[in-house]
């Protein structure tokens, strides 16, 4: 059997998500764009590829900025994205272990890619809820959702 880094690449480069999410920006960071590629693997859990354009910076040279992720309850990103719920739960535990708490998104100069496996999260429970970017970090301690702020970002899983 190959790899699981290469059958994970082997995804992302031969095929077709089975969920997107294109991702906009809120009335304040209207530059923000992207796009969330969700793929069935052969394990439990599905592989996300992330893209984001446009994310705000500090406007200095070659710093990092963080940014809060997380799948939530509701897909609805009706402007300022206050009707996307709690964030997704399937087991109604507290934060930071919600089945939609996500890594942390790192970007540089405004832009971002990751790609990351997540056991706990099927292509059907992702399906027709949020993916939310949050101005800060997730702290992954301050109940009910990490203190991560603003929603600044945010897009409706669809079937491919």
């Amino acid at each position: 059997m190959e790899s699981i880094s290469t059958y994970f690449t082997s995804i992302l480069l031969y095929k077709t998500p089975n969920a997107v999410a294109q991702i906009m920006g809120n009335r304040n960071y209207q530059e923000l764009n992207g796009v969330a590629r969700f793929y069935e693997t052969a394990f439990p859990g599905i592989l996300m590829e992330l893209t984001l354009f446009g994310l705000p910076t500090k406007n200095e040279e070659h710093t990092f900025e963080f940014f809060g992720l997380h799948i939530h309850e509701i897909g609805n990103c009706q402007l300022p994205f206050n009707q996307t719920g709690e964030h997704y739960s399937k087991e109604m535990r507290k934060h930071p272990m919600h089945s939609g708490d996500l890594p942390p998104v790192i970007a540089q100069e405004g832009y971002s890619f990751m790609s990351v496996y997540l056991p706990q999260l099927t292509i059907e429970e992702v399906m027709n809820r949020s993916i939310i970017v949050h101005r800060n970090p997730d702290d992954f301690t301050t109940q009910p959702s990490g203190d991560s702020g603003e929603k600044i970002g945010c897009g409706v899983i669809r079937a491919v």
